[in-house]
């Protein structure tokens, strides 16, 4: 075996070590301790941007920059003057927390390419960390695009839910980042097969319809951005409402199918994470609930959009923790012929 081989093994962090990540063994750890930490940093960074992005509308300082890229004609920051308020500053805050999740992109790319185990592995765990980063990209040109569009709901809408795609992608990140490379095995049989997929469809259908009821009610992000989605918010509310049950009825049929094969210890992960879903959802569903019956607070919508990112985050460990992978040999036959 050659020597990089070699320095690789004694950098990886022992079994019980805080630094290896969960669902490691001794002896097969797959990722070094830089890389994931740069992983976790960015799926926190990604969650943070998604609260950073509220405090921006639901302070009315979504146009607090006039301008993209620049901040004001002529400057890339905000220019103090008499009629300064503060939204320019919340404003352009939030386009720096931009540059430092690129900043941790890059650094997590850098480190899948160049860092053992991980730069030995398939390209998949490789691929995602390019979504990351072209991720991050793209929603700098839609967050142009909606002060261009005055705060268009659609536009502000599909930004969230690309910061929520990302968000996914960040965690299943994690995930890949910890699991062998083998092909991914379902552990349940028959009809169950389909709970993992039944349950992503319905979070997609869930947050979507969130970023509907959000274009009818009244934090537009601006005083003077009006427009809004001439629907009903009640009957919004209601119709998101019904895909948070659907959602919750899913997540509660899993984990009593879980439960009742608590024998089987293929699953210990998945229940695990199935009920990390279950107590964020419910934490999510009582600040739902108490936002609308509250008139809509900004603290609890806030709380709400946080909330909504962690389901997301959560809802992806328990889908992907009804899969397993097997270990894939031919990276260590590659490094053994070096």
């Amino acid at each position: 075996m050659s020597t990089t081989t070699d320095a690789a093994h004694r950098r990886e962090p022992g079994p019980d070590s805080p630094g290896r990540p969960p669902g490691g063994h001794a002896g097969t750890a797959r990722v070094d301790r830089l890389t994931w930490g740069l992983a976790v940093a960015n799926l926190i960074a990604q969650i943070g941007i998604i609260v950073t992005g509220g405090a921006v509308r639901l302070t009315g300082s979504g146009l607090g920059c006039s301008e993209w890229p620049m901040c004001e004609p002529g400057s890339f920051t905000p220019v103090f003057h008499e009629a300064t308020s503060i939204h320019p500053y919340i404003e352009f805050g939030n386009r720096t927390i931009t540059g430092v999740l690129t900043v941790i992109a890059v650094a997590l790319l850098w480190a899948v390419y160049r860092r053992e185990p991980v730069a030995s592995r398939p390209g998949g765990v490789k691929a995602l960390a390019w979504v990351v980063l072209g991720g991050i990209a793209l929603q700098a040109v839609i967050g142009g695009i909606t002060v261009w569009v005055d705060l268009h709901p659609a536009i502000v809408g599909s930004h969230m839910l690309i910061s929520l795609a990302l968000v996914a992608v960040s965690a299943y990140l994690l995930v890949r980042l910890r699991s062998a490379d083998g092909p991914a095995r379902p552990l349940l049989a028959g009809p169950a097969r389909v709970l993992p997929w039944l349950l992503a469809t319905l979070a997609a259908l869930m947050v979507a319809l969130g970023t509907v009821v959000t274009g009818t009610g009244p934090h537009s992000g601006d005083e003077d951005a009006a427009f809004r989605y001439a629907l009903d918010p009640l009957i919004v509310t209601r119709a998101h409402a019904l895909s948070v049950w659907l959602f919750v009825a899913v997540a509660v049929a899993g984990a009593v199918l879980l439960l009742r094969r608590r024998t089987d210890p293929s699953l210990d992960g998945a229940r695990r994470a199935w009920w990390w879903l279950l107590a964020v959802t419910l934490a999510e569903g009582v600040i739902g609930y108490t936002q609308y019956f509250t008139g809509l607070p900004e603290v609890l919508v806030g709380l709400h959009m946080l909330g909504a990112a962690l389901v997301v985050t959560t809802a992806t460990f328990a889908c992907s923790g009804l899969y397993s992978r097997s270990e894939s040999h031919a990276p260590a036959a590659a490094a053994s012929a070096a």
